[in-house]
Parts: C-alpha cells; structure tokens; sequence
C-alpha cells in the first residue's frame, strides 16, 4: 500500500468517471430501447458469429445501462461497491460494444469503447482519491 496523499486533481478523475458512466448508461439504454421497441432500426447481418436478434442486443444494452448509471451515481457517493461495479460493468459495455459493430452504428459503438476505456482508467488509478476525499 502506498502513502500518497489524495489530491484533489485525482479526485477529479474519479468524477470525470462517475459523469461519463452517467453518459455510457444513457447511450446504452438507448441504444436498447431502440433496439426493443423496432427491431429492425439497425442492419443484421446474416452470417455474424453471435445468433443474437436486435430486440435480445437492446435487452443486453438497457441493462447494462441501467447498472452503468447507477454506478456512476454511487461514484458520486464515494462508495466502493461503485467503483467496482463501474470497472466491470465498462469491460462488460466495452465488450458488447465491440460486439454489436457489425450491427451498424460504428462510430457510436467506437466512442462508447473508448470512454469506456477512460472510465476503467480513472476509477483503477483514481478510485480511491475520491473516498479519501470526504
């Protein structure tokens, strides 16, 4: 364990986290919603490896969604069960993201990847400056 004091910069990272995973949960949910309510808003592909129809992706993205969007609240709250729901719930995001490129919208797709890729770096850098913070 090191013994570095909190700063209020770092702190600030953990926010930035918390903001975004606000955002991804709302650009997941929707994305599912989308996705359930027509299912053919986005272009299937035929032969993708994953035999998941539109209306099962957008159940997938509004749940996760859902949990994204609370943990990033919890990471306002500075409690810990968020910070570690928020690593695994962005791997999780940036993984269906990654998944469901062949199903259109890549660029949105690439943008959540990426953010998810920031949210995973300040909560496992800067999780903690945000607890000690208070």
């Amino acid at each position: 364990m090191s013994d570095r004091q909190p700063s209020a910069g770092a702190a600030g990272w953990a926010m930035f986290a918390g903001f975004v995973m606000i955002m991804v949960g709302c650009f997941h949910a929707i994305w599912g919603l989308g996705a359930i309510i027509n299912d053919n808003l986005y272009n299937t592909p035929a032969d993708y490896f994953l035999k998941i129809n539109q209306a099962g992706w957008g159940w997938i993205h509004l749940l996760a969604g859902v949990i994204i969007l609370f943990a990033g609240f919890g990471i306002f709250r500075g409690v810990v069960w968020a910070r570690t729901v928020g690593v695994i719930m962005a791997t999780i995001s940036a993984v269906a993201a990654f998944a469901s490129l062949p199903y259109g919208q890549n660029f949105w797709n690439l943008v959540i990847i990426i953010v998810d890729i920031s949210i995973i770096w300040a909560l496992t850098v800067h999780g903690r400056d945000i607890t000690a913070m208070e």
